[in-house]
C-alpha cells in the first residue's frame, strides 16, 4: 500500500520562518491562529489525511462510484464515513466567513491543509473543493437572503455544491452555452440544457447539492454577454431551511474517466429545473469567475499534491530496492546489491521532484496569503497590490504546478522500473489522478493565454512590474551576503530573463499576435521557474538566518534545505535562459512549419 506523511514541519518553516506568518496577525483571523494554533491545526490535519483518507484513495481508484436506475449515485466504500468526519470536524468552514457558521480562519491554513488531504485522496477532496468555490460565489454575488438560505448548511458540509459550465459543444468557449433560462412570476426560472463533466455532480455524502448553474435567459445577447448565473438546488429548500421537493435536475451518466474514478463526474440534465438568479442578468461570468479563480488555485494545489505523495513513495522505494552496485563502489557490501537510490540518475530524478515540491509548497503558501491580504486588509493599498500579484499568479499556480506534478509522478513512476504500472503499487494512479488537473478548470494552454493576453497588460502592467520589484530588492538587499551569492545571483539572471521576455512580448504581441500565442506556454514556464526560485532564495535566506540563531535541534533540517536549494539554482534555474531563447526567436519559425504542416 502507499506511504504518505504530511511535511508538517515544512509548511511550519515556510509560514513561520519564510513568509514571516506572525507579520499578518493585524489581519482578522490571523488573531485566532496563533502559531501554536496553527500547529494544532496541521498535526490534526496531518493525522486524518494519514489514517482516514489515505487508506481509502486505492478503493475509489478500484471501485469507483455507482450510478442506479433512479439516478442517484453511491460513493465508493468507506467515503461517505471519512466525509462525515471531515465535516464533524469542521474542516469544510475553516477559513470561511464566521457569520455563515465558519471559523473566519486564514485562507493561507485551509491551504496547507488542503495540500495533506489532497495527496491522501484527491478524488474525495474534490465534494468539499467544489462546495467551498460554491460558497466564495455565493457569499460575492448572492443576495442576502440567499447567503442567508444556502451558506450555513454548505460551510458546515451538510450540503455541498457543484459548478456547472461545460456542455457537450461547449468548453472554454462559454459564449457558445446553450443552457436556457426562462423567467417565471414568482422570479424564479426553469432552467433547462445538459452540462457534463460536473465533479460530484450527484452522490450520497450530503443532504442536498445545491448547482451553480451557467444559463442564457431567453431574449439575452448571444456570447459571454447573455451568461447568467444561477442557484440550482438538488431539493428545494423552503423559508424555514427545510428541504422539500426533487428538482427536476438529475445525473444522466457517470462519466468513464482514466484516473479520479472516486469522485462522481456526471452528465447533468435540467429538465425545467428551478432557478434563481444570482446577481443581475447577464453578468453571470464575472460571478462564476470567483468560483473558476478558487478552483484553479485549487487545481493548482492538487499539482503540488500529487508531486508530492508520488515522491514520497518513490523515495521510499528507492531506499528499498536492491539493484547493481554504485558506481563509485558497494555502498552495502554485506547485502548483494546496493539499493538504487545510490545511482547518480535515481538521485537526479528524486531530487528534481524535491527541488520543485519544495518550492511549490512555498508558492502556494505565499499566493494564499496574498488572498488573505486582499481579502482582509484595512489598507486600501494592501489590498489592491496583493490582489494584482494574486490575479497575476493565478494562471501561473495552476498551470506550472499542474504540469510539473504530472511530469512528476511520472518522473516517481519511473522509479519502481515494472512495478511501477502494477496497480498494488499506488503509482500508476498518481499518474492517471495527476494527469485530469492539467486540464479541467481551463487547460494550461488556455491558463498560458490568459496570463499572456490578459493579466500582463492589465492596469498598464501594474502587477508583473510589482512582481519584478519584490524578487529585484530581495536580490538588491542580499546582494552582498556571500551565504546567498548562489540564490541572489541565479535569481537576478532569471528575472532579467523574465523581464527581457515580458518586453519581447508586449512589444510584439499586437503586431504578431499568433507569435505571442506561440510563446506563451514557454512565458507561463519561464515566469514559474523564477517564482519557484524567489521562493527558494526566501527559503535560504530564512535557513541561513535560523541556523545563526542557533536553532535547537534544526541543524540537517536547515542543510538539507540549503541542499535542495542548491540544486535547484545550479541545475534547473539556469532553464530561464532555454526558454527565453524560445520565446524570442522560435515563435515565427513554429507557426510557419505549424501552417505548412497543417
Amino acid at each position: 500500500m502507499p506511504v504518505f506523511k504530511a511535511p508538517v514541519d515544512d509548511t511550519l518553516f515556510i509560514l513561520n520562518d519564510v513568509l514571516g506568518y506572525e507579520r499578518y496577525m493585524n489581519l482578522p483571523g490571523f488573531a485566532d491562529a496563533s502559531p501554536d494554533i496553527v500547529e494544532a491545526i496541521l498535526q490534526e490535519g496531518a493525522r486524518i489525511s494519514e489514517e482516514v483518507m489515505l487508506p481509502l484513495n486505492q478503493v475509489g481508484d478500484q471501485e469507483g462510484c455507482t450510478r442506479h436506475d433512479d439516478a442517484t449515485v453511491t460513493t465508493p466504500k468507506g467515503f461517505k464515513e471519512a466525509y462525515k468526519q471531515y465535516r464533524e470536524g469542521g474542516w469544510l468552514g475553516l477559513a470561511a466567513p464566521v457569520e455563515f457558521g465558519g471559523q473566519g480562519l486564514p485562507y493561507a491554513l485551509h491551504v496547507a491543509v488542503g495540500e495533506y488531504m489532497s495527496s491522501a485522496n484527491l478524488s474525495f477532496m474534490m465534494y468539499p473543493g467544489l462546495t467551498q468555490g460554491a460558497v466564495a460565489a455565493i457569499h460575492e454575488h448572492g443576495s442576502d437572503e440567499q447567503k442567508a438560505k444556502y451558506l450555513p448548511k454548505m460551510i458546515e458540509g451538510t450540503w455541498t455544491g457543484t459548478m456547472n459550465l461545460t456542455e457537450p459543444h461547449c468548453g472554454t468557449d462559454l459564449g457558445l452555452l446553450r443552457t436556457k433560462a426562462v423567467p417565471q412570476a414568482d422570479g424564479s426560472y426553469k432552467i433547462s440544457g445538459q452540462k457534463i463533466f460536473i465533479s460530484a455532480g450527484e452522490h450520497d455524502m450530503s443532504e442536498n447539492i445545491i448547482h451553480l448553474v451557467l444559463a442564457r435567459i431567453e431574449g439575452a445577447p448571444e456570447g459571454v454577454k447573455g451568461i447568467s448565473l444561477f442557484i440550482v438546488p438538488k431539493f428545494m429548500v423552503g423559508d424555514d431551511g427545510a428541504l422539500g421537493d426533487r428538482n427536476p435536475v438529475s445525473c444522466g451518466s457517470l462519466e468513464e474517466k482514466m484516473g479520479i474514478h472516486g469522485n462522481a463526474t456526471c452528465v447533468m440534465n435540467y429538465d425545467e429545473a428551478t432557478g434563481y438568479l444570482i446577481g443581475t442578468e447577464n453578468a453571470g461570468l464575472k460571478a462564476m469567475f470567483v468560483m473558476m479563480n478558487e478552483a484553479r488555485l485549487g487545481v493548482g494545489l492538487q499539482g503540488q499534491a500529487m508531486g508530492e505523495i508520488a515522491y514520497q513513495n518513490a523515495v521510499a522505494y528507492a531506499r528499498e530496492r536492491l539493484q547493481g552496485r554504485s558506481l563509485s563502489g558497494a555502498k552495502e557490501p554485506e547485502k548483494k546489491a546496493d539499493p538504487i537510490i545510490v545511482h547518480p540518475d535515481v538521485r537526479r530524478t528524486l531530487m528534481t521532484i524535491r527541488a520543485f515540491n519544495e518550492a511549490g509548497r512555498a508558492f502556494m503558501l505565499w499566493t494564499a496569503l496574498k488572498s488573505d491580504v486582499a481579502h482582509k486588509s484595512e489598507v486600501e493599498a494592501d489590498r489592491q497590490q496583493a490582489d494584482d500579484l494574486l490575479t497575476l499568479v493565478t494562471p501561473v499556480v495552476k498551470g506550472v504546478l499542474t504540469d510539473k506534478g504530472f511530469d512528476h509522478a511520472v518522473m516517481a513512476q519511473q522509479m519502481f522500473g515494472g512495478h511501477g504500472y502494477i496497480e498494488e503499487w499506488g503509482m500508476s494512479q498518481y499518474v492517471r489522478d495527476a494527469r485530469i488537473a492539467m486540464i479541467y478548470e481551463g487547460a494550461n494552454g488556455i491558463q498560458a493565454l490568459d496570463l499572456v493576453g490578459r493579466k500582463l497588460g492589465q492596469n498598464g502592467g501594474r502587477a508583473v512590474m510589482a512582481f519584478f520589484k519584490e524578487v529585484g530588492d530581495f536580490c538588491e538587499e542580499n546582494r552582498n551576503n556571500e551565504e546567498l551569492a548562489l540564490y541572489t545571483k541565479g535569481l537576478k539572471k532569471g528575472l532579467n530573463d523574465l523581464q527581457a521576455s515580458t518586453m519581447w512580448l508586449m512589444q510584439n504581441a499586437m503586431a504578431k499576435p499568433d507569435n505571442a500565442g506561440a510563446a506563451s506556454t514557454d512565458y507561463m514556464h519561464l515566469f514559474g521557474l523564477v517564482a519557484l526560485g524567489y521562493m527558494w532564495a526566501l527559503m535560504a535566506k530564512a535557513a541561513v538566518d535560523k541556523r545563526a540563531s542557533g536553532a535547537d535541534g534544526k541543524d540537517e533540517f536547515l542543510a538539507s534545505k540549503l541542499l535542495v536549494g542548491k540544486f535547484y539554482m545550479e541545475r534547473i534555474m539556469p532553464e530561464t535562459s532555454m526558454r527565453k531563447a524560445r520565446i524570442e526567436t522560435g515563435a515565427d519559425t513554429m507557426m510557419e512549419l505549424a501552417a505548412d504542416a497543417f
